[in-house]
């Protein structure tokens, strides 16, 4: 039994150099994987191949074909079979298990950041790794599946006062009926009472309604949602009456998109009128004052844009829901602006997919945005501060350690979704 490369080897590897048309590294190492093998079952059967020796353990049973993904292409490996004893396996082959865990995690970042799967297969098969198909790369990608329910279905621990709820409308194709429909996908953050904020909710819809966001609200409270003191989104009236029906908390019309569309009720022209006189209300210092703002910029608008004044008078009281709490609170709990960044990273990746193939793959694809989303939040500074925070909260016993059990319920929610726990 020997170690060094066979006569035969040599032979094979001389004309690989000499073959003008040998693909010479996919060749090169495709020889030196074999002769690996060959010292290695050797070892393992007690000796070489039609060698006789008193230490022989097992006789060769012929090879089983297994493809290997490297850095060079895709090689076809003859692994030597025994016909008795333990079965062979290349000790390389442990490395390749990294290898394609590397691999599964590279495809798997790819479809979270919007790489379509067609586009994945084609960058893998310019890689020289092949076989890799549309089929494939989404059965890789179902691995996100389990870290997406475990975080969706994590425990809610401590008081949310502010939420924010907000819907996208997503195309997806309708596999039984061979058409495209829009979907809601819903998702709920929130403000911890330990002033940071979390992504507590996420749920694919079939339609943007009342009762989908009775059903989304209902399931946020069975996992643990209290405290609620207002809750931030816009004017869908299906939206707006499950708030009340299942939270019965303070709703915060927001500003931003009423503006957006009372400038779409006027003339061009009229639009730097309207947007001023608006602003002037939301400016206001407290209630009283933007009460009284509100009153003269109605007026002001009954002749140049009637249903503005009218739509702005009817609105008042969800507009300017926010100034019952604290002042520095203001800019962040009056509009859904503070989810824009999120909302704009979500339709990236969609305009790269396009038309997401089922729900599960929309849930995916935003699941594994906003987990990640999350955990930058969680370890992020403070979205209010602490003591801010505390004005709002019910007066409970002084205690040094307030500000760590505060904090405790959001940290361990974060790492249950992980599969983690802290003590």
């Amino acid at each position: 039994m020997t170690d060094t490369p066979s006569l035969g080897v040599r032979a094979e590897l001389g004309k690989v150099l000499t073959d003008e048309h040998a693909d010479i590294l996919r060749e090169g190492v495709t020889l030196i994987l074999r002769e690996v093998m060959e010292m290695e079952v050797a070892r393992l059967a007690g000796g070489d191949r039609y060698e006789r020796t008193e230490e022989r353990t097992a006789y060769r049973n012929g090879h089983r074909s297994r493809r290997f993904d490297t850095r060079v292409g895709t090689l076809e490996l003859e692994i030597p079979k025994l016909r008795s004893g333990p079965s062979y396996m290349p000790s390389f082959l442990e490395a390749r298990k990294r290898s394609e865990q590397a691999l599964l995690a590279v495809v798997m970042e790819a479809y979270v950041n919007g790489v379509s799967t067609r586009n994945v297969e084609r960058l893998a098969s310019q890689l020289g790794v092949e076989g890799i198909s549309k089929s494939t790369v989404s059965r890789i990608c179902s691995g996100l599946d389990e870290r997406a329910a475990a975080f969706r279905g994590r425990p809610l621990g401590g008081a949310y006062p502010y939420v924010w709820l907000d819907a996208r409308i997503e195309r997806v194709r309708d596999t039984g009926a061979h058409t495209v429909r829009h979907k809601a996908l819903l998702v709920a953050y929130g403000v911890h009472e330990s002033g940071r904020r979390e992504v507590i909710g996420i749920d694919v819809g079939e339609v943007e309604s009342e009762a989908t966001w009775r059903e989304f609200i209902r399931d946020l409270v069975a996992r643990g949602l209290t405290g609620v003191q207002l809750v931030i989104s816009d004017a869908h009236p299906g939206l707006k009456k499950a708030i009340q029906t299942v939270l019965g908390a303070q709703w915060q019309r927001c500003c931003v998109h009423f503006v957006r569309d009372m400038l779409g009720h006027v003339p061009r022209q009229s639009q730097p009128l309207v947007r001023g006189a608006l602003k002037q209300v939301f400016a206001a210092v407290d209630r009283e004052m933007a009460a009284q703002v509100a009153a003269g910029v109605i007026a002001q608008l009954r002749s140049v844009a009637p249903k503005v004044a009218h739509l702005l008078e009817d609105a008042e009281e969800d507009l300017l829901a926010y100034m019952r709490f604290p002042r520095d609170h203001w800019p962040k709990i009056r509009s859904t602006n503070p989810l824009e960044r999120v909302n704009r990273e979500i339709a990236r990746r969609s305009d790269v997919i396009g038309i997401y193939p089922n729900d599960a793959a929309l849930m995916r694809l935003a699941a594994g945005l906003l987990v990640e989303t999350n955990d930058e939040w969680l370890v992020a500074h403070r979205y209010i501060s602490h003591a801010s925070m505390q004005l709002i909260l019910p007066e409970c016993e002084e205690d040094d350690g307030d500000h760590d059990r505060a904090d405790q319920p959001a940290l361990q929610g974060a790492l249950a979704g992980a599969g983690m726990s802290i003590t």
